[in-house]
């Protein structure tokens, strides 16, 4: 069954329930639980929700408490923490099955002018150089676990390229560096909230992986264990989703079961328009005892 832009855009159009409460569905990407980048938009989608004049998120900063259940709608509370002249600041909590699996606070800013700078993008090749993830994906199907096959070789929302892909079967080490373009697949409409929400959903893809390159791990690695624990974006400058991004990822640390990335997404005209970064989970369990 294809995942097109427009069913991730009715994701991300949360059920209102009552004053400060919103309900969302799930969708199945292969992760064998709900993907974390759509509990972390449709919280975005949630808080914004209830600001009630022209402010955009700056910032969001969200905990993973436990793993979503597919099957389970997710219920969205919406503290209104302050409503300042320029900011408004909430905090979210989603729930399952009566207990808090996420929580997030989000920011909100009145658009103002300041001081700018920012550092320049890197250089690679553009993104029609590149090859389909998705494409690169279904040449490889034979090697996918039947059960997931039909998941991950269907048709997606964002059209995601690597620019130096890794085999998720027979990784090997590099530096923990990646480069991907990413956009979505049709128009979007034209509301700030619909383009940040949809990089807040593309922030959790593939960014804490940059952690387990030096390693020659991915997440496809037997006996590994990768969730998310925290994920925080800032959005600086406004930019289309629909447009290409480039998403420029690097993994300063690991240490302790815990990798921590971040990145830099740019527009392809290279304006500097979010920051990322990322703590997870990177568990190697131990081989069974014979």
């Amino acid at each position: 069954m294809a995942y097109t832009a427009e069913h991730l855009l009715q994701l991300l159009n949360l059920e209102p329930l009552e004053v400060n409460i919103y309900r969302g569905q799930n969708r199945d990407i292969g992760t064998a639980r709900v993907f974390g980048g759509q509990v972390l938009a449709q919280g975005l989608v949630a808080a914004r929700r209830t600001v009630d004049d022209e402010r955009d998120a700056h910032s969001l900063h969200g905990y993973f408490i436990l793993p979503g259940d597919l099957e389970a709608p997710i219920v969205y509370f919406v503290d209104r923490l302050r409503d300042g002249k320029s900011f408004a600041t909430r905090r979210v909590t989603a729930i399952q099955h009566g207990r808090a699996i996420f929580n997030m606070s989000a920011s909100f800013h009145v658009a103002e002018p300041g001081p700018e700078h920012q550092e320049p993008m890197p250089a690679v090749p553009p993104p029609e150089s590149v090859e389909p993830e998705l494409d690169l994906i279904r040449g490889i199907a034979d090697r996918i676990p039947e059960s997931l096959r039909a998941v991950l070789t269907q048709d997606r929302p964002l059209d995601f390229r690597p620019v130096d892909p890794v085999d998720p079967f027979s990784p090997s080490a590099r530096p923990p560096l990646k480069y991907m373009w990413v956009r979505a697949q049709g128009r979007l409409p034209d509301e700030t909230l619909s383009h940040q929400a949809v990089l807040a959903y593309a922030s959790d893809y593939g960014l804490l992986a940059t952690a387990l390159l030096p390693h020659a791990l991915s997440i496809r690695t037997p006996g590994l264990q990768v969730a998310t624990l925290d994920h925080a974006v800032w959005f600086h400058r406004p930019f289309r989703a629909d447009e290409w991004l480039l998403i420029a990822m690097d993994s300063p640390a690991a240490y302790g079961a815990r990798g921590f990335a971040r990145a830099s997404v740019f527009t392809r005209d290279g304006r500097l328009v979010a920051s990322l970064a990322q703590e997870g989970l990177t568990r190697v369990r131990a081989e069974p005892r014979a």
